[in-house]
């Protein structure tokens, strides 16, 4: 290494803080003794600010904050956020148990400012592994300033977040101006409005997909658009919040389903969609009060529903006829039950069709030394430690990459300080964190 070297070996160095390494932050302020820091190249803490619609509720309750449900008594809890910031009456008395999603946002963003060990502006660029002394080395840029150095650590936790995923038939339309990702909505939406756009196409029926679509049809009067809602489901499904349901999304479901067999965990995930992929009621429900004034108002531009309707090709057309210039987007699509297809135009594609586990540019180095499966991705163990060569010592533990091995809950909120208590006692080695066990009625496995 040619940069130089900090002294302090760090126990953990966690890289990203999205929710789930804050959470791991938050606690690691409750591990004596730990040698703890995380690092983010953004210049501060930010979440989903593309759809951070005012009128949005977070979909799980509050207790799913960055510590409660395994250290209620920490300082970094959401109740005591409320105290801080003098809102606990209020709070009380409006008995919200699923909170506005700014609220959300604005805690971490107070717990983010507040936490000690926190980097941001700092980008990881590479880990390599030391084999001498077992330790991984991770090479660190100050985005400002283009500094390097080098941090030695025992054990490293990946939290960076999925990335946004466009399907096949428009990827080759990546980078044009009007085909965006839902994460972009509120970004861009106003210049959409600004070019005189008079037809929008949404792609995807999951939350963002409800959400970008209530909005649209909400800035009808002014905008003059009209919108059509496109899924490739069978239809605009809920997400299940029944209680034994939500079972499925505790930690003794998730250990019940790391024990199965690959094949029947993937074919698991699949049909289990409706526990992360589907919409809220009430978001359901104010979709449908505002179809109704639509009707009652009787001269708005239309609006068009289409479920089981899946996307097959893309491509630019002609010139807008209605809009202000630019070019249309020709959409081919089928139909699931009929097998019917069709041609549309439209002036604006947002894609609501989720997010993709990211493989960071940073594990390069050491990319031969990580055990991947039979799709590339990782190898993890029932405690989120991703399986390494055997000479490897050193401890890589990830966050919400491990749909595949862990379930439903991996990319829950719910399961954050559940998963961050597991990586801190290992990577302690003592019990600082009382690990829950009695978390579902139901019994998973055979008796």
């Amino acid at each position: 290494m040619s940069e130089k070297e900090t002294g302090t070996v760090l126990d953990l160095a966690a890289v990203g803080i999205g929710p789930f390494n804050l959470s791991l932050s938050a606690l690691a302020d409750d591990v004596p003794g730990l040698t703890y820091a995380a690092y983010d190249q953004r210049p501060h803490y930010d979440w989903h600010p593309g759809l951070m619609f005012d009128w949005a509720k977070l979909q799980v309750g509050f207790l799913a904050d960055l510590v409660s449900l395994i250290r209620p008594t920490s300082r970094w809890s959401f109740l005591n956020y409320l105290v801080e910031h003098d809102r606990m009456y209020p709070f009380y008395i409006s008995e919200r148990f699923h909170i506005p999603r700014r609220e959300y946002a604005d805690y971490c963003a107070w717990a983010a400012a507040r936490i000690p060990g926190l980097h941001f502006g700092t980008s990881v660029d590479a880990v390599e592994w030391d084999a001498q002394r077992d330790l991984w080395l991770l090479t660190l840029r100050e985005v400002a300033t283009g500094a390097v150095r080098v941090q030695p650590a025992r054990n490293i936790t990946l939290g960076i977040g999925t990335e946004a995923a466009l399907p096949a038939p428009l990827k080759d339309l990546a980078g044009h101006p009007r085909v965006i990702h839902s994460g972009e909505h509120l970004h861009r939406i106003e210049e959409f409005a600004a070019a005189g756009v008079r037809d929008i196409t949404v792609l995807g029926s999951g939350q963002s997909g409800a959400e970008v679509f209530l909005d649209l049809i909400r800035r009808q009067k002014e905008s003059g658009w009209a919108v059509s809602w496109l899924t490739r489901s069978w239809g605009f499904a809920p997400l299940d919040y029944s209680k034994l349901v939500l079972e499925y999304t505790t930690p003794e479901y998730m250990r019940y389903f790391h024990a199965l067999e690959p094949g029947v965990r993937d074919r698991l995930i699949a049909s289990q969609w409706q526990l992360y992929k589907g919409i809220d009621s009430e978001t359901i429900d104010l979709i449908h009060e505002e179809l109704y004034d639509h009707l009652l108002d009787g001269d708005r531009p239309p609006v068009t529903l289409l479920p089981a309707t899946a996307l097959t090709a893309a491509e630019t057309a002609g010139t807008a006829g209605t809009g202000q210039g630019g070019e249309t987007i020709r959409l081919t699509t089928a139909h699931a039950d009929t097998g019917g297809r069709a041609v549309r135009e439209t002036e604006a594609v947002i894609a609501a069709t989720g997010y993709a586990p990211r493989r960071p540019d940073c594990l390069t180095p050491v990319d031969k030394l990580i055990a991947w499966d039979t799709q590339a991705r990782y190898d993890i163990t029932e405690g989120h430690r991703v399986r390494t060569v055997p000479e490897v010592g050193a401890g890589l533990y990830v966050q919400n990459a491990e749909l595949h091995t862990h379930g439903a809950a991996a990319p829950d909120l719910g399961i954050g300080a559940y998963r961050g208590a597991l990586i801190l006692n290992a990577v302690s080695g003592k019990d600082t964190f009382p690990i829950p066990r009695r978390t579902a009625f139901q019994t998973f496995g055979p008796q």
